[in-house]
């Protein structure tokens, strides 16, 4: 492979001249250590010609030139003006036909994340006194070397449900059946909060441009940029309070580290949260088909430790296959890396609701940038990749199929569960185009049942349900 770096070039994988053949001779070779190929492609002199000649014929009709009628220029012209650039195009016409004619007769395909790359040292202009020969690379589904995946032994965790989890449970139910109040009396930590506030100099002058109106926040969640949270407990509704701010060097907003600040802050209204007591009207709001505070108890627990067994679940195949890695062997293509990086980047992005730019400067102020974050995400996107690849090869070996009739119970459980009528969930399936995924997930949790059944499980520790489902082990 020709040294320096390689020329990109998009190919747009389209049939020319109605299914031609133009490849006189191909060479595929797989790249070692890689999920790289590199081909080689010849097409006659001849045809080459004969794709100059045609869009010569089209420049004729069409140019335009000074002296001569339109469709009247003379080649010789023609080919003294435009030459090279018809020349140019010839050969992209060539290397496009040569590559959707190659593509569709060999295995070894561009994935869809990869966009061959010209060679450097391949002929871009063709010559008419010799064939016409290119060279590109281009990334492949991986080789894998799929090590045992059945027999092993896993360690599972024994999760432990306690009235301290359904407490906890209950109280998240309470919080979320809250509700908003006008408050009379002095602000205090957890209220809602509505204020103007802004910078004063040493002479107690607002600084222009840096009021800030009607801004809403709850008290101790630490929203605001000059953290005064706890200097306006105690006011009231129309006070306004002047306070000094001193921040330390490595105060989260970059732009008031090390900075000392005085700052009035004008208290608008002032809102409080109710909470209802726990009881059997509550359980009642909270759904028809409790009648008592103690039902809702029980399918809080019920759902408790249905969560307990999925996790359970999925950190035991996350171990399995953690084993089945280790005895497998397959490299992850680059394109196919970075392609799971740029998800994992928008899925940042739409996870946080921020902006791209606005993510970008807060890097930058961290003395970061994207490309650093990539860096820190790319071993764990590497894996991710890895087991998927392992999980697609032992689906394939085990011949794992979805049948419509497990679709269809999969899809009308779920439409019950969103209160939706099955064939109106199957329709927004089909049109988002997600039935794929359903069919996936089938697949999946039927190979891992099956593999579940035939690995020995041995008990481990005891850990508490909080610990389990935040991820810790």
């Amino acid at each position: 492979m020709a040294g320096g770096p390689a020329t990109r070039v998009a190919f747009f994988f389209r049939i020319h001249g109605g299914g031609i053949e133009v490849v006189h001779e191909k060479e595929i070779q797989r790249l070692d250590e890689t999920s790289q190929v590199k081909l080689r492609v010849t097409v006659k002199k001849e045809d080459v010609k004969a794709e100059y000649d045609k869009l010569l014929k089209e420049y004729a009709k069409n140019a335009h030139i000074d002296g001569f009628r339109k469709g009247k220029v003379p080649p010789s012209v023609l080919e003294r003006k435009f030459g090279e650039s018809i020349r140019f195009e010839a050969g992209q016409n060539v290397m496009e036909a040569a590559l959707t004619e190659v593509f569709a007769e060999i295995e070894e395909r561009p994935l869809a994340t990869s966009i061959p790359k010209l060679e450097e040292g391949s002929d871009v202009k063709p010559e008419f006194d010799r064939d016409f020969q290119f060279t590109v690379t281009y990334d492949v589904y991986p080789k894998i070397q799929l090590g045992p995946y059945r027999g092993l032994e896993v360690e599972q965790p024994v999760v432990q449900i306690t009235e301290e989890d359904e407490k906890r449970e209950l109280e998240a139910l309470v919080e979320q059946n809250s509700f908003i109040v006008e408050k009379d009396g002095e602000a205090a930590a957890g209220d809602i909060a509505t204020v103007n506030y802004w910078e004063v100099n040493e002479a107690g002058e607002e600084i222009p441009q840096s009021r800030r109106s009607d801004y809403t926040f709850t008290m101790g969640n630490g929203q605001t940029i000059f953290d005064f949270d706890s200097d306006i407990i105690g006011m009231k509704k129309g006070e306004i309070r002047t306070f000094t701010k001193s921040f330390p060097s490595d105060y989260k907003f970059p732009e008031l580290a090390g900075t000392t600040k005085r700052i009035s802050v004008e208290l608008l209204t002032l809102k409080e949260k109710k909470r209802p007591e726990l009881n059997d009207e509550l359980a009642q709001d909270i759904s028809e088909k409790y009648k008592t505070l103690e039902d809702l108890k029980q399918d809080i627990r019920k759902r408790l430790e249905e969560t307990a067994q999925n996790r359970v679940r999925a950190l035991t195949i996350e171990r399995l296959m953690d084993k089945v890695l280790e005895q497998s062997s397959l490299v992850v293509p680059q394109s196919m890396l970075q392609a799971e990086l740029e998800h994992t980047w928008q899925h940042f992005l739409e996870r946080n609701r921020m902006d791209e730019n606005i993510v970008l400067k807060i890097l930058k102020a961290q003395g970061k940038s994207k490309e650093d974050l990539f860096q820190e995400w790319m071993p764990q996107a590497e894996k991710s990749l890895k087991v998927r690849l392992l999980i697609e090869e032992m689906m394939k070996k085990e011949q794992i199929e979805a049948t419509e009739e497990e679709v269809d119970a999969l899809i009308k459980e779920q439409a019950a569960d969103v209160s939706m009528h099955p064939e109106e969930l199957r329709a927004y399936y089909e049109k988002n185009g997600y039935l794929e995924s359903i069919k996936h997930d089938i697949k999946e949790k039927k190979l891992f049942d099956a593999i579940l059944a035939d690995t020995k499980i041995v008990q481990g520790a005891e850990v508490k349900f909080v610990d389990i489902f935040q991820g810790n082990r």
